[in-house]
């Protein structure tokens, strides 16, 4: 008699589900940019918390919403799709999970709960549809865009970022997207899924991705300042980038492409984060 299989644990099930990565990464930013603002340990640990929990929001959101798709195309890497937690239930700790987020943004300040409502209304409505459209795009412009902002509200004298800085995070957030989605092209098409990069194409989208790190590179160097260690990351973001532009027009775009596009993109949120 062949051997039961056994479901992992909830809680386990969950957290793969919120597209760990991602949200670890975006967490870790804000603890980074936090620092480098200056709040105070209070302010901090509400902050990351607070990001922390509405990242855990978006990935639970997304994956249960494609939950069918996901069974199409057989992604049993996803813990939805392979039956170990069901659509309800991530959804459900989801919504939980965006309440609290947005609770623990409440003593942070007016400024710092409308940015981080807007950023994650954003991010739920990319999962709710706009993924499938041409402004594909534009959710990830915006939350990224806002994202600087998160720390400098967050302060006792709130405040916009310098408009570098935002044009830094919409590159990154472009970034993101465009080479994110790359990988996962064929699976979409096949469950109707059509948003911009899948009507520019894998080699367009990287080009396209890369060129935007380097924008957002000269935008950091430009309006801070530079300086010698912003000049240093300056450097290397622009350098991987032109190589990943280089490499995508030689041959179609493959996993190499892929990691060094998010180098690229590591390199100028480092560079933001120095400056």
């Amino acid at each position: 008699m062949p051997p039961v299989p056994v479901k992992p644990p909830l809680v386990r099930a969950l957290w793969g589900a919120t597209h760990p990565g991602p949200t670890l990464v975006v967490t870790t930013l804000s603890l980074a940019l936090g620092i480098a603002a200056g709040l105070d340990p209070g302010r901090l640990i509400l902050l990351v918390i607070a990001v922390f929990a509405g990242q855990v929001s978006v990935g639970l959101s997304n994956d249960a919403i494609d939950a069918a798709r996901d069974v199409a195309v057989g992604r049993t890497d996803k813990p939805i799709a392979r039956g170990a937690v069901t659509p309800e239930s991530a959804l459900g700790v989801a919504v939980a999970s965006l309440v609290v987020g947005l609770a623990l943004s409440v003593p942070l300040g007016p400024g710092f709960v409308a940015a981080h409502a807007i950023a994650l209304a954003s991010a739920w409505a990319y999962n709710a549809g706009l993924k499938s459209t041409p402004v594909s795009i534009a959710p990830f412009l915006l939350s990224f865009g806002l994202f600087p902002s998160f720390a400098t509200l967050a302060s006792p004298g709130p405040a916009l970022a310098a408009p570098w800085a935002s044009v830094a995070g919409a590159a990154l957030g472009a970034a993101v997207h465009l080479t994110n989605v790359v990988r996962d092209l064929d699976d979409d098409r096949a469950t109707g899924v059509r948003g911009l990069p899948h009507r520019l194409g894998a080699r367009v989208s990287v080009v396209a991705a890369a060129a935007g790190i380097v924008l957002g590179a000269v935008a950091v160097f430009a309006g801070s300042g530079g300086g010698v260690v912003g000049a240093v990351f300056f450097a290397a973001a622009v350098l991987v980038a032109a190589a990943t532009i280089t490499l995508a027009l030689w041959r179609p775009p493959g996993r190499a492409v892929f990691r060094l596009t998010m180098f690229a993109a590591l390199l100028l949120a480092a560079q933001l984060i120095v400056t």
